[in-house]
């Protein structure tokens, strides 16, 4: 058997494994002390030892460029499709929707798979392009959220200094963050993991090899959708999904890659899962506004979302990188960009359809137990 099938195979497993301790894990804290540890222990340990094992090229700091440009165009052309899909803009939702849509957690998502699909060099490359991604997700999208929130409840916005302040003790209070700056800083005065002390090395080491298993329970221990939503919030995934792929294939036409590997990391990066920053966000929103009656985002529907998002980005980051080159092929990326974005289109009117039906089928109760009772 291949050995990128087995791979498979063992993820799938272990996602299985997750599926299966639901009934073990009782309350979200404990599912979510999971969580902390894979972002603030073996998510930095991974990508400290990835980035200490690399050269670093001028044409890596174009990479968080790259990612900030996907996040950016996210943001501003994906929620104009938002309302064929049946979300109303300037509602609770279609705000919410709009702070997770651009958000990709690549931690979570993508470096399992690179690391173990594409090697050390490649994570490291996937890092780099990350730190794009989590200025927009950190800073940027609290900026949205903020001024969303003034507008909504129709409050003065925060000075700019107090602004600064928080994002960056926003910044620096995360441990990812604070990993990348100090190998990028080793990095440049010429060190790397064989001239660290070997506690420092093996503890890192360590750390490292926690990442991939946890992550893999962690997905199958959050998947928890509502069976009303499942249909409207897979159609806006699917469509995030075709969207990004066919962007990504505009941009390797455009720029000439030609290496395969380099395409496989732009997809499976842009494929990446919802992240939660966007929701943490969210979640203080949600807070300052307890007591009001309007509320600017959805925290329900947040939830929801990234409990689909983490699956599905899986599925198709495994199916992308476990299936060779396959779609290295220029061909191949519209074919499937294309095939996500019909798919996403045609399940909201799946879903409106399937409403219309319902309400029929209430109708015509309603009226034969009229009819009953009046024949009664």
């Amino acid at each position: 058997m291949d050995v990128s099938l087995q791979k498979t195979i063992t993820f799938i497993l272990f996602i299985g494994i997750g599926l299966l301790l639901k009934i073990k894990f009782s309350t979200k804290a404990e599912v979510v002390g999971i969580k902390k540890i894979i972002l603030n222990l073996a998510l930095p340990a991974t990508i400290f030892i990835a980035l200490l094992g690399i050269k670093v090229e001028a044409d890596l700091l174009l990479l968080p460029l790259l990612a900030l440009l996907l996040n950016a165009l996210l943001f501003f052309v994906f929620p104009l499709l938002l309302p064929i899909l049946g979300i109303e803009k300037e509602t609770s939702n279609y705000r919410t929707a709009k702070m997770l849509i651009p958000s990709l957690a690549p931690g979570l998502s993508c470096f399992p798979f690179v690391l173990e699909y594409l090697g050390d060099s490649y994570l490291a490359k996937a890092a780099m392009a990350d730190l794009g991604n989590k200025v927009f997700v950190l800073m940027i999208l609290y900026v949205v959220a903020m001024n969303w929130h003034y507008k909504v409840q129709k409050k003065k916005a925060q000075s700019g200094t107090a602004k600064l302040k928080s994002l960056g003790i926003a910044m620096i209070s995360e441990p990812v963050n604070v990993f990348i700056a100090a190998a990028l800083l080793l990095v440049g005065f010429g060190i790397n993991m064989n001239s660290l002390p070997f506690f420092a090395n093996e503890t890192l080491s360590r750390l490292s090899l926690l990442m991939t298993p946890l992550v893999l329970l962690y997905i199958g221990l959050a998947v928890n959708i509502k069976k009303n939503q499942l249909l409207q919030i897979l159609g806006i995934l699917m469509l995030r999904a075709g969207f990004v792929i066919l962007l990504t294939g505009l941009l390797i036409i455009l720029i000439g890659i030609s290496v395969k590997s380099d395409m496989l990391l732009m997809l499976a990066f842009g494929l990446s899962a919802c992240s939660f920053w966007p929701f943490a966000h969210i979640s203080a929103v949600d807070a300052a506004e307890a007591k009001e009656e309007h509320k600017t985002f959805n925290p329900n529907f947040a939830i929801s979302i990234l409990a689909l998002s983490f699956p599905l980005s899986t599925i198709l980051i495994l199916g992308i990188l476990s299936s060779g080159n396959i779609f290295a092929e220029i061909t191949n990326i519209f074919f499937l960009g294309g095939f996500l974005t019909i798919i996403g289109f045609g399940l909201p009117f799946f879903l409106h359809k399937k409403g219309i039906a319902t309400e029929k089928d209430e109708i015509i109760n309603k009226n034969m137990e009229i009819s009953t009772g009046e024949t009664s």
